[in-house]
């Protein structure tokens, strides 16, 4: 089976078994966490999502992407800034996906 849900305001187009890197999620690792907006279920679309779908998985990590720097200048004025950022991301392996 597969399927398209929505979380942390992106779409992820899943099978059973696939593993994702998704926004950051609530929960320890191990734990089980279960995706109820489903947009799409083997073809069947949703208006928007599913009635009755949802995607199961469990949590493998939670930890933080690559540094990406954020540099900003002006022309002639002596004005430089820099900044990092790290985006926290949870990695959630997908068990099953059930409709009803």
């Amino acid at each position: 089976m597969k399927a398209v849900i929505e979380t942390g305001g992106k779409q992820y187009y899943v099978s059973e078994g696939a593993i994702l890197y998704v926004e950051k999620l609530d929960g320890a690792e191990g734990s089980a966490v279960t995706f109820d907006k489903v947009l799409m279920v083997d073809g069947k679309s949703g208006n928007p999502y599913v009635k009755g779908a949802s995607v199961q998985g469990k949590i493998v990590k939670h930890g933080k992407a690559k540094k990406i720097t954020i540099f900003k200048f002006r022309a002639k004025k002596k004005y430089r800034r820099t900044q990092g950022h790290r985006q926290p991301y949870t990695k959630v392996e997908i068990t099953k996906i059930s409709t009803k």
